[in-house]
């Protein structure tokens, strides 16, 4: 059954905070993988399931970044992953399989955005790449884990980005069309939410259900590609090296949320008892997503082409064709 792409009146918003988001629920028993989950908004959330009971594996790309962010952080576990590595996604994938382990929540939260033009080994655009496919094929290798849970989540972070592009079915690694970071970006945003759609609708019947999702507005390591005059445009300055909102921006886009409260989607969507029975559905503010109008002036909300259910089947294919991978 599809779950309308509407508000649920959760009772949270903007400045919920991760902890909050979990409202006291015990995790106990549960066992997450959270890509990207020693840095920023990943490392939050990390913090908040392992504190509410959860198992966490963090698959990380930097070792030494991940030991200093994930050390004395209990119930935690460090692996090995590089999510534009098909070999390495493999390898992390069948690890985990061995362990035989069920995986009750996998969360896709590493990223990269507006970097130049870089290819992965395969020829693929790097943001696409990380942001979409490298995620597509972990879910597949670990589809088997998420079966064995009797009930999982897969939880992919989108971004308000997803506003700046679709997916360009014809030309999604940029051989063809000159290459724009920005769309780029967007693009491998839109890719995340229509994921959630496609896989939501393949894993209901064995209890595994797909959220995406957008953190909020956040200075985290995300930020490292921007130059002075992006950071502007988001209303941030570059003091001494560190990234502050700047005074004289306009008022009108409101604060940048903290990492407590841009983690707070991602865990609502991971474990909230308030979407039982739910899936596929884009979210932010811990809360399911208005939709609206493809020339929506709102800066909030999912456009059309996120949320599109022939969109979502389309890429899945494409993804299947371009990683290799497919559903066991």
């Amino acid at each position: 059954m599809t779950t309308p792409q509407s508000p649920i009146h959760s009772g949270f918003g903007v400045r919920t905070t991760a902890r909050e988001a979990l409202a006291g629920k015990s995790l106990a028993g549960q066992v997450a993988i959270v890509t990207g989950g020693y840095s920023g908004i990943g490392l939050e959330t990390t913090r908040a399931l392992a504190e509410a009971g959860a198992s966490v594996i963090v698959p990380a790309r930097t070792e030494d970044k991940a030991r200093r962010n994930l050390d004395g952080l209990a119930g935690v576990e460090r692996a090995t992953l590089d999510l534009l590595d098909p070999a390495s996604i493999d390898a992390f994938a069948r690890d985990f399989i061995e362990s035989a382990r069920p995986l009750h929540m996998l969360v896709h939260s590493a990223g990269v955005m507006a970097c130049p033009l870089m290819r992965d080994g395969r020829g693929h655009e790097s943001q696409f790449s990380a942001n979409h496919l490298g995620h597509f094929q972990l879910a597949m290798r670990l589809w088997p884990a998420l079966r064995r849970a009797g009930g999982a989540r897969v939880v992919a972070v989108s971004s308000r980005g997803h506003r700046i592009a679709g997916v360009d079915f014809d030309d999604p690694d940029f051989e063809r069309r000159e290459y724009n970071k920005w769309k780029a970006y967007g693009q491998s945003k839109s890719a995340n939410a229509l994921f959630a759609v496609a896989l939501d609708r393949r894993g209901e019947a064995d209890g595994v259900r797909a959220f995406s999702l957008h953190p909020g507005e956040i200075l985290t390591d995300l930020s490292r590609h921007l130059d002075d005059a992006d950071l502007r445009a988001f209303g941030v300055v570059r003091e001494t090296g560190v990234l502050r909102q700047d005074p004289a921006a306009d008022a009108s886009r409101g604060a940048f949320k903290t990492v407590e409260q841009g983690a707070a989607t991602s865990v609502w969507c991971a474990a909230s008892d308030q979407l039982r029975g739910m899936g596929g559905v884009y979210c932010e503010d811990a809360d399911i997503a208005e939709a609206v109008s493809a020339d929506s002036a709102r800066t909030a909300g999912v456009r059309p082409w996120a949320t599109d259910p022939e969109a979502a089947e389309r890429l899945w294919s494409l993804s299947e064709h371009m990683t290799l991978t497919r559903l066991p």
